[in-house]
């Protein structure tokens, strides 16, 4: 698809972020590239110092020929688009069900006592922006949050805290799990499979 569209209000894909959004079209068949509003949506935001304002959703919509009410639809709909400014660090903490038996209140309330600011707030420095999301889809390392696309898991209060002191002094902290664990393995190690059978016993 070749596209020519005027900016919306001030808004327009740099050339870069025009390449990706070709890429993601060509994904879908001809007449189909309304398919693509969501990738085109998170490359909106990324540009766009990581929140979409009104002037990015009507230009994705004039994008792929859609109305702006469908684009808009989609953006409020999901937690992973954000229609306010946001800070340079957006910590995003999940507190579904798994997360939340297993701690996420003690992380929300880890965060603000660090950073000094509510769930939905950012920091008067506009370094820090504190946000809840439903759902991660890590729930084995639960209770889990993401930062600039990195996950943290198995997270505790003093964890969190040390991720935020890190992230403040400008260094990037270790992402996964914040215990002695393999990626999503058992976190006490493992309990099966523990011995491998020697060569001639396994099959062809």
């Amino acid at each position: 698809m070749s596209v020519s569209i005027t900016k919306a209000n001030g808004f327009a894909f740099t050339e870069a972020s025009k390449a990706q959004a070709e890429a993601h079209i060509a994904k879908y068949p001809a007449g189909r590239q309304t398919s693509a509003v969501m990738p085109l949506l998170t490359i909106a935001q990324e540009q766009n110092d990581g929140w979409l304002s009104q002037p990015c959703i009507e230009y994705v919509a004039g994008y792929l020929s859609m109305p702006p009410i469908r684009v808009h639809e989609v953006a409020t709909f999901y937690t992973m688009y954000r229609l306010g400014p946001v800070g340079k660090q957006v910590i995003e903490v999940c507190t579904t069900t798994p997360c939340w038996l297993r701690g996420s209140d003690d992380i929300i309330e880890a965060c603000e006592a660090e950073l000094g600011i509510k769930v939905g707030q950012t920091t008067p420095d506009g370094q820090f922006t504190l946000l809840e999301v439903e759902c991660a889809g890590a729930c084995v390392n639960a209770p889990v949050c993401s930062i600039h696309k990195k996950y943290y898991e198995d997270l505790d209060a003093k964890s969190m805290r040390q991720i935020i002191k890190a992230l403040r002094a400008g260094k990037t902290p270790k992402a996964g799990p914040q215990i002695k664990r393999q990626t999503s393995a058992p976190a006490g190690g493992l309990t099966t499979l523990k011995e491998i059978a020697p060569a001639e016993g396994r099959g062809a």
